[in-house]
């Protein structure tokens, strides 16, 4: 009998030596396989979220830190837009043109909404949900700020949108990969440990840096 209870025993540690392995293996590549597809999500938010801020600058020579006021702009604002009047190939048309004492150029209105994130076109909703971060039930905010630098004698408009890693990753189940990837980006690579477009020390044509 006490032979029979030794065998269970180490039969039991046995099983639980390989269900750590397993773990050890697994976690990681479970962690990286979620990471990806989670920060897919808010690279495809954030990109929209750019998309808004640079056509808010279009039109109002600055960024804003405002997401009701994004919002506002691109469910109500619009545009002011070129094109041309006749083709430049048609010397005819443009000879007359000219003759009248017209340009060839043509100015027109169009929605924000219509133009900023085409071809595609968000519903009143998303527009509204573009400040959370994807996978968070709504609870999280990307970290907006605005505001100018001074880059020579020309004061410039810039803008930072970010969401960090602990904001949108599990941090119970991958607490220490998450700790390991923050420190990873932030001494080995010397990068934002999460996702982020733009900067507040300098203009960089709102990069992100998923995009390095």
């Amino acid at each position: 009998m006490g032979k029979k209870i030794l065998q269970i025993l180490l039969a039991i540690v046995i099983v639980g030596c390989v269900w750590v392995i397993y773990d050890q293996i697994s976690t990681p590549i479970k962690f990286e396989s979620e990471m990806k597809q989670k920060k897919a999500a808010v690279i495809e938010r954030i990109k929209d979220i750019r998309s808004a801020e640079r056509a808010y600058k279009l039109k109002y020579q600055r960024f804003t830190d405002d997401f009701d006021s994004l919002a506002h702009f691109i469910l109500n604002d619009s545009l002011e837009m070129e094109r041309k009047l006749v083709d430049e190939d048609d010397s005819v048309a443009l000879a007359q043109l000219k003759k009248s004492g017209r340009r060839n150029v043509e100015k027109f209105n169009v929605a924000v909404i219509d133009t900023v994130f085409a071809p595609r076109k968000l519903t009143a909703e998303q527009v509204r949900e573009l400040r959370f971060i994807p996978g968070t039930d709504n609870k999280s905010q990307f970290l907006l700020e605005a505001g100018t630098v001074n880059a020579g004698n020309v004061t410039v408009p810039v803008v930072e949108c970010r969401a960090p890693y602990k904001m949108f990753l599990d941090t119970t189940i991958y607490r220490q990969e998450i700790i390991n990837l923050i420190d990873d980006d932030t001494n080995n690579f010397n990068r934002y440990p999460g996702v982020k477009f733009g900067s507040m020390e300098a203009a960089n044509n709102e990069a992100g840096n998923w995009e390095d």
